[in-house]
């Protein structure tokens, strides 16, 4: 297995001794319209820092898998920071976001030209500070199918993805079009194993995620906690079905906090949440320590790599 690309540089697979987020974000603006709170900028920092901080020290946080790429306000600048001054090595990205959120550069560009600025920001950094990504996600679709626009820019992350040797996460909103994202994806030559479908634990269909795992792709419950989104109660039931059927192997968790009222300074459930919540209730249901430890910690190596599962311990 190659080296883990973070914001301060590569990382050994065998340095994850403990549990990672396979799904975050730690400096991101979303920001439209009526929605002001969707946002984590400089006046949040110190917050995001003390609670990965205070993770590591409790649970043996040992890496941060940040998802907002290009047109997300995704910092950098600010990950690294995070990452040194907590003590958590963080996992950058780029990509594009589902289309209302794209910026005007994907606009009419090809598929070509797309992949070449996914390439150059993969092999030559992200900003003055060159920092290289080490995953190309979220990348979105809304709806059963993506739009046009978003159907070009998942072929260029799949296109980049194969050239450069990176995973893609995808960002399937409210759980939907996780199969057609799949296919989208696996036609452009990436393998499903490189690829991890998002937000499948707001898609209350465990046909849908026994279907997305036997075909080899990783399926992300990575919204633990938003119950306002869905309850952390059929969470639990929709993954202990797919583990059920033999599915631990892909499966990522994660939690998704995307607006400053999610930290736990505000009142939020923070990042943490699913390690003091849901995974007691998920050991609650009989789950043993050795498959927790796949979601949380093998599988999310394993798919940054994209090592077969025999391959990564």
């Amino acid at each position: 297995m190659h080296d883990i690309r973070t914001v301060t540089g590569p990382l050994t697979p065998a340095a994850v001794r403990g549990p990672a987020l396979a799904h975050e974000h730690l400096a991101l603006d979303l920001r439209r319209g009526t929605d002001r709170a969707a946002v984590l900028d400089d006046r949040h920092t110190d917050a995001v820092i003390g609670e990965l901080a205070e993770m590591r020290e409790e649970l043996g946080l040992s890496l941060v898998i940040e998802l907002s790429c290009r047109g997300m306000g995704r910092d950098v600048t600010a990950l690294a920071r995070i990452s040194k001054d907590s003590g958590v090595p963080v996992v950058a990205a780029t990509g594009w976001y589902y289309e209302p959120f794209h910026p005007s550069e994907v606009g009419d560009a090809g598929v070509e030209e797309l992949t070449d600025t996914l390439v150059r920001e993969i092999t030559e950094g992200i900003g003055p500070e060159g920092i290289l990504p080490g995953v190309i996600g979220e990348v979105g679709s809304h709806g059963d199918r993506p739009s046009e626009p978003e159907v070009r820019a998942l072929k260029a992350a799949a296109r980049a993805a194969v050239a450069t040797g990176l995973s893609v996460a995808t960002h399937a909103q409210l759980g939907r079009g996780g199969a057609a994202q799949l296919a989208l994806l696996t036609a452009e030559g990436l393998p499903p194993h490189r690829i991890c479908i998002g937000h499948q634990d707001l898609l209350d269909d465990s046909g849908v995620h026994r279907e997305l795992a036997e075909r080899g792709a990783y399926v992300a419950f990575d919204t633990i906690g938003k119950e306002s989104y869905q309850s952390d109660a059929v969470r639990l039931r929709l993954l202990l079905q797919l583990v059920a059927a033999g599915h631990a192997g892909r499966v990522l968790l994660s939690c998704d906090i995307s607006r400053h009222g999610y930290l736990r300074g505000e009142g939020g459930q923070g990042y943490g949440h699913l390690f003091r919540s849901f995974l007691p209730r998920l050991r609650a249901a009989g789950v043993d320590e050795d498959l927790i430890d796949l979601m949380t910690r093998r599988n999310p190596i394993r798919f940054l790599t994209g090592a077969r599962t025999e391959e990564a311990t």
